[in-house]
């Protein structure tokens, strides 16, 4: 979206934690302010630094911490192929709104997370702990098992497949 809030379709070229080169039909000016909604990533706001051919360059404005994790989301794109994360999913993968929930081991612990994208079959998020493969977990509530570890969290496969309206209820509703 720019400064004058239309919104354009727009495609990636490269992205770092600190600036983002979009191919668009709509190029943005130097110095306009720009929000953009990036599959897998979400939003990020910053504001346009140079036009190029088909598209223009921008820098993200966002505090060290949210760069910190936007660095963890682009690695773990970077590197899902050796992950033997399968390139044809089952599924889309989106990124929710409302990213924050809460993971809770059978034992009854309960870990804040975060949700980099999910699916109708699972979800892959951001936590400090590593529960094991195999374990099973409730995201929210959806029931699920650990199938995966990466640098900063884990892959979670849902115990059955997801109705859209039930994760868009759970997951893109802002919590009180």
């Amino acid at each position: 979206m720019l400064e004058d809030r239309t919104e354009h379709p727009c495609q990636v070229v490269d992205m770092s934690p600190g600036n983002v080169a979009l191919r668009t039909d709509r190029i943005g000016m130097p110095g306009e302010k720009v929000i953009a909604y990036i599959d897998h990533i979400g939003r990020i706001e910053g504001v346009v630094t140079r036009t190029l051919q088909d598209g223009f360059a921008m820098t993200v404005i966002a505090s060290d911490r949210k760069k910190d994790k936007l660095a963890a989301q682009l690695t773990w794109l970077a590197n899902k192929h050796e992950l033997d994360l399968p390139e044809d999913r089952r599924h889309e993968r989106v990124a929710p709104r409302n990213p924050t929930s809460v993971l809770q081991l059978t034992d009854g612990r309960q870990y804040q997370c975060r949700i980099i994208d999910l699916s109708l079959s699972g979800a892959a998020i951001e936590i400090d702990v590593k529960p094991a493969i195999g374990v099973q977990v409730m995201l929210g509530t959806m029931r699920g098992q650990i199938v995966r570890h990466f640098e900063d969290g884990v892959a979670i496969e849902f115990a059955v497949i997801q109705r859209p309206e039930t994760l868009d209820s759970e997951f893109n509703t802002p919590r009180a």
